[in-house]
């Protein structure tokens, strides 16, 4: 069973590549190592491998592996960075970008619902990413101010606006995506930190689960 879900890895992240999603070696590289099978449910682990989000529990998802790729690319990740996600879910999306940002890089992951923290921080470990990969239980739309500044920071959900804190927790030159707009369909944002000005890109439509929290939806 393994080497037919590497193979169905593989055949998707070619397919990524031939469309035009993956252009970065290391993205490509990455997502052809983590497993995405170990960071969904067991019963729609055939479905590991179709490019579509796919349901984890508690009304969330997870992304799409061309979204994934899309982030992963416009991060503009490289080794030895820190980095903050909002938005755990599974643990997947942290697992690629940790594969990229390793050895001296980390992630730190916030994920609101209890469960769905437990079930990344297991995946993770199972899949031997948690020394690259912290999991946090709350409010991600705060950011971490005790970690930061990050030179990273996304956000896997959408949100009404620009959560504050977040481009407050980026450091310089460092570079936030985060999807913008209603409930059910968002602009993914690209805002990158010059000293005190903040140039914001408009990446395209996307679509992602709301944001919850104290600066996202209520």
């Amino acid at each position: 069973m393994f080497e037919e879900f590497e193979q169905e890895r593989n055949r998707l992240v070619n397919s990524l590549v031939s469309r035009g999603y993956i252009t970065d070696r290391e993205v490509e590289k990455a997502m052809k190592r983590v497993p995405r099978e170990e960071f969904i449910p067991p019963e729609i682990r055939d479905e590991a491998y179709v490019d579509t989000p796919l349901p984890i529990g508690e009304g969330q998802t997870i992304s799409a592996p061309h979204m994934v790729a899309i982030m992963a690319e416009r991060l503009q990740l490289k080794p030895g960075l820190k980095v903050l996600e909002i938005g755990a879910g599974s643990g997947y999306h942290a697992a690629v970008c940790a594969e990229i940002i390793a050895p001296d890089g980390h992630i730190f992951t916030i994920e609101r619902i209890a469960s769905l923290a437990s079930f990344a921080e297991n995946n993770l470990k199972r899949t031997g990413y948690n020394t690259l990969v912290t999991v946090i239980f709350g409010d991600g739309t705060k950011g971490l101010p005790e970690k930061a500044p990050f030179d990273r920071i996304f956000v896997a959900a959408g949100a009404p606006d620009i959560p504050t804190p977040l481009t407050d927790q980026l450091a310089d030159r460092g570079i936030l995506l985060v999807p913008v707009g209603g409930r059910f369909y968002q602009d993914l944002i690209k805002v990158e930190r010059k000293g005190q000005k903040l140039d914001k890109e408009n990446l395209g439509g996307c679509v992602f689960v709301p944001l919850i929290g104290e600066y996202g939806y209520h």
